[in-house]
């Protein structure tokens, strides 16, 4: 099924974090598309729950160096 969940994500500094996180989700199974604000330190990604889970999100973007914290999931 088609979700999307909203992380704040502690830890970016620049224009490259943002990427960096990103990448490290579009980079999973069943990721459609990942929208990162660097000023808001916000994440929106848009996912299907038949591949990917939120708790496998959030291990990616830890794996990448930064510290999430789920703010709303649909």
């Amino acid at each position: 099924m088609k979700c999307s969940i909203t992380y704040r994500v502690s830890g970016m500094t620049c224009g490259g974090c943002a990427i960096s996180v990103r990448r490290a989700v579009e980079e999973l199974d069943g990721v459609e598309s990942a929208f990162v604000d660097l000023k808001s330190e916000w994440a929106n990604i848009f996912f299907d729950d038949t591949f990917v889970d939120p708790r496998r999100l959030a291990q990616a973007i830890v794996a990448a160096g930064y510290q999430p914290e789920v703010v709303l999931a649909q």
